[in-house]
């Protein structure tokens, strides 16, 4: 069986108005167009709905007991059809998986969700690692929001630019180099290096940069998140290059000593990103601005 809806709202205002005429006012509908829809409404459901005494239209026990249940239905579909865009956050319950940089989280997680628990006390935060490999969950709609430093490459992501970095070299407070109140390029390539790199590499576009320059340096391991590179740091005499915004907090909290690079690298940017799906989703909208805010903050 065809449905039609107009049906529904047709039915709704006459059980509502009591009235061809009424209904027809209210839906902005000609009387005989009314008609014919109440025509068409008595043969789909087989009863009357409304049937004349004297001068007025009186509704079937059918009409009665359904009325109730077609206004419900009305505004369940007209929810579908025209969602509201108010958010009433008081009451708002929803999971949101975030999948952030790990030293991200680390920098913007608590603001983050400190204000999401001050506004949305229904709201939970769900952070989970970066993976190894390029993962679709973004596109899948199994991860919320993204927060790195690749800009999407895909049309359906929107990606935008929060912040850029500059890059520091850390290493542990006894190190030879934290003597000195800086490092030369001849001792930054003479010394050993860690990686960080949650895909395992050993180089990246600081090894890029230094052969533009005709050096290379000596990379001994890889870690993969920056808090375990800064922890092999503070145990050895390795150095590792960061960006500046996302070491320096762990880098205090460590005991580290921070020296400015020795050459020049592009600063690393950091990117908010999502799928365009909830582009006009009031909360993930919300969230996003309030994602916005604590990582510029903490990446300045």
């Amino acid at each position: 069986m065809q449905l039609d809806l107009n049906l529904l709202a047709a039915l709704d205002a006459l059980l509502d108005e009591g009235s061809v005429a009424g209904a027809a006012d209210r839906l902005h509908v000609t009387a005989p167009a009314m008609s014919r829809s109440l025509g068409r409404i008595r043969k789909t459901t087989g009863d009357q709905i409304l049937v004349r005494t004297g001068r007025t239209m009186t509704p079937t026990p059918y009409a009665i007991a359904i009325r109730g249940q077609v206004h419900e239905l009305l505004q369940q579909v007209r929810g579908v059809l025209a969602p509201s865009r108010e958010l009433d956050l008081t009451t708002l319950e929803r999971t949101f998986t975030l999948r952030w940089h790990d030293s991200l989280v680390a920098l913007g997680g608590p603001s983050l969700l400190a204000e999401v628990r001050k506004q949305a006390p229904g709201v939970r935060l769900r952070f989970i690692a970066e993976s190894s490999v390029d993962t679709p969950e973004l596109r899948r709609g199994e991860v919320d929001l993204e927060a790195n430093a690749s800009r999407p490459t895909q049309s359906d992501v929107r990606g935008e630019l929060l912040a850029r970095t500059g890059h520091v070299v850390a290493v542990r407070q006894d190190h030879p180099l934290a003597r000195a109140e800086g490092v030369t390029l001849a001792q930054y390539t003479e010394a050993e290096h860690i990686t960080i790199s949650r895909r395992g590499r050993f180089e990246s576009a600081l090894d890029g940069a230094l052969a533009q320059l005709g050096h290379t340096r000596r990379v001994v391991a890889s870690a993969p998140t920056e808090a375990a590179g800064l922890a092999f740091v503070r145990a050895s005499d390795l150095l590792v290059t960061a960006p500046e915004s996302t070491t320096r907090s762990a880098a205090a909290d460590l005991g580290l000593t921070l020296l400015p690079l020795p050459f020049e690298l592009p600063s690393a940017p950091v990117y908010l990103s999502w799928h365009q799906r909830y582009d006009s989703d009031p909360a993930h909208a919300w969230l996003r601005e309030l994602a916005r805010t604590a990582l510029a903050e903490s990446a300045c």
